[in-house]
This record gives structure tokens, sequence and C-alpha cells, in this order.
């Protein structure tokens, strides 16, 4: 049986920084606002919150062009990203059909509880 991992007083605060925040964030742009809110918090504190949180489902993390971990509260369900390139903005997708490819080509190479990620960089129409 796993245990629930612990409900630190430090993982209360990156989660109110992310339930505040409307976008994706990095951790150490969450450190930072951490540190201006006077909270005294760890900078790799963070990163294993922040982990926690995504193998929890309760955020979502995308890496960015530059391989940067980003990071934002979720929303319910499985879901996908389009991210733009200029700006950041993010809008949820779903996308049923990426669904169905995804659990026939793992079927027809044996492969079993599979997951998967999918973000689509581009330019937003604000920043066209």
């Amino acid at each position: 049986m796993v245990e629930a991992p612990r409900n630190t007083r430090q993982r209360r605060a990156v989660v109110a920084i992310l339930e505040d925040l409307d976008g994706f964030a990095s951790a150490q742009e969450i450190h930072d606002i951490l540190k201006q809110r006077g909270e005294s918090v760890g900078l790799s504190t963070v990163y294993r919150s922040l982990q926690v949180l995504a193998d929890a489902a309760e955020v979502d993390a995308l890496r960015n062009d530059d391989g940067e971990v980003l990071y934002r509260q979720c929303s319910a369900g499985h879901h996908h990203h389009l991210v733009c390139r200029s700006c950041g903005r993010t809008v949820e997708v779903e996308g049923p059909t990426v669904e169905r490819w995804a659990d026939k080509i793992a079927g027809e190479n044996g492969f079993r509880d599979v997951a998967h990620t999918l973000e689509i960089f581009g330019t937003c129409a604000n920043c066209a």
C-alpha cells in the first residue's frame, strides 16, 4: 500500500501559488513568488513538491522549447495543451482522436498501462 504524501506547510504554500496563477510557471518562478510573500521554502523543496503534485496528477507539467519544466494547477480529466511560443498562453484541449490512436498503437505493440502527454507549440492569434 502506497502512503499518501504528507501535506506539509511548504507544499501548501506551493499549492497556494499555483491556485493564484493563470498560466504555467517554472519552479524558479514559483520559488521567487514564495520569497516575495515572505515564505521560507527552499528551491529544492519547491521542486520536490511540484514533482509529488505532478505524480499525483494535481498539476499539469510541460516542457518548454528550452527543456524547462513548467507547472500549472491541473483541471479535471486527461487533456493536452496548445502553447504559444511567444507569450506562453496555454489552452487546454481534449484529443479523442489522439487517445484512440495512442491506445491502438500501444495495443498493436503489446503495451499496457500506457500514459502520454501532448503539447502543441505555435503562435497564438494575439502574437501572430
